[in-house]
């Protein structure tokens, strides 16, 4: 078994309403700052053993599945990387 890094990335879908990213965006403007957009994300960093990095790719979307988002508002990316 290897050690990996599953970093799995979680953000409300477009034309979801997302209260924080709206807040922050319109901090961002009143100091100055030009936006077209700003969404907000959760990112969980999971350190798994697994016989290969799509294994590792395996559990970490089904973690995404079952608990990391909700397939009905959030999109989610899942990366890994072997851990060091």
């Amino acid at each position: 078994m290897t050690a990996y890094t599953a970093t799995v990335t979680v953000r409300l879908k477009r034309g979801v309403l997302d209260p924080e990213a709206e807040t922050t965006k319109r901090a961002l403007e009143r100091l100055g700052f030009e936006l077209r957009g700003l969404r907000s994300a959760d990112r969980f960093e999971v350190d798994v053993d697994a016989d290969s990095a799509s294994d590792a790719e395996e559990r970490a979307d089904e973690m995404a599945e079952r608990l990391l988002a909700n397939p009905t508002i959030h999109d989610y990316d899942v990366v890994v990387e072997e851990a060091e």
